[in-house]
């Protein structure tokens, strides 16, 4: 089975309010992207968006600049049919974000909660870096979600990483300087509490 198959039998097969990252509102993200960037012409990108509502929320704030990123097509076209005419303001991706092309310099700000611990082999996690120092605007800004220090250790059928402030700062360094890091718990559909970081970092203008 291809990560894509497998992602997409997950979307196919359960409703997005029964997902274990759900949220109805990604609130602490949304409020780390709005004091990043509180212009609403920031290009932004939303890695492995799927199914969630950040777009919704991002484009009634006003923001007019915005890429969601999947590899599940199942899940984006849950995410279209939701939005309705709105899609159409929203440019979709369908890659994997270790290897599908990007544009250079074309955000000024990459969201990432829950795919960045998914990535398991320093292969994978060096794709991941250069795909976002290739694409991200110098002085441009990570806002990044993963499980935390008391996270769980698989997820949906997979391994995953867990990462405290340091270990995650260390895996963008030098490039990136952190700028707030905070934990918090999130429960599952199910009431399963998981514990995720969420920092935000600040791409260096001469990196």
């Amino acid at each position: 089975m291809t990560s894509q198959t497998h992602w997409d039998a997950i979307y196919r097969n359960k409703a997005p309010d029964r997902l274990s990252w759900y949220q109805p509102h990604l609130t602490t993200s949304l409020w780390l992207i709005e004091a990043a960037a509180p212009s609403r012409e920031t290009a932004i990108i939303d890695i492995g968006g799927g199914q969630a509502t950040l777009v919704d929320d991002l484009l009634a704030r006003g923001y007019r600049d915005l890429t969601v990123l999947d590899l599940s097509p199942e899940a984006l076209k849950v995410a279209k049919c939701r939005l309705g005419d709105a899609a159409e303001r929203v440019t979709w991706r369908v890659a994997d974000i270790t290897r599908g092309a990007l544009p250079a310099g074309r955000y000024g700000l990459w969201h990432d909660r829950a795919v960045f611990h998914f990535l398991v082999t320093p292969e994978q996690r060096t794709a991941y870096v250069r795909q976002l120092r290739h694409s991200l605007v110098p002085g441009g800004h990570l806002v990044i979600a993963t499980f935390g220090p008391e996270g769980p250790t698989r997820c949906s059928g997979l391994d995953v990483v867990r990462y405290d402030a340091d270990t995650l700062a260390a895996r963008f360094d030098p490039d990136f300087e952190r700028m707030s890091h905070q934990f918090e718990t999130h429960h599952t559909p199910d009431g399963k509490p998981q514990s995720f970081l969420f920092a935000h970092f600040r791409r260096r203008v001469d990196s």
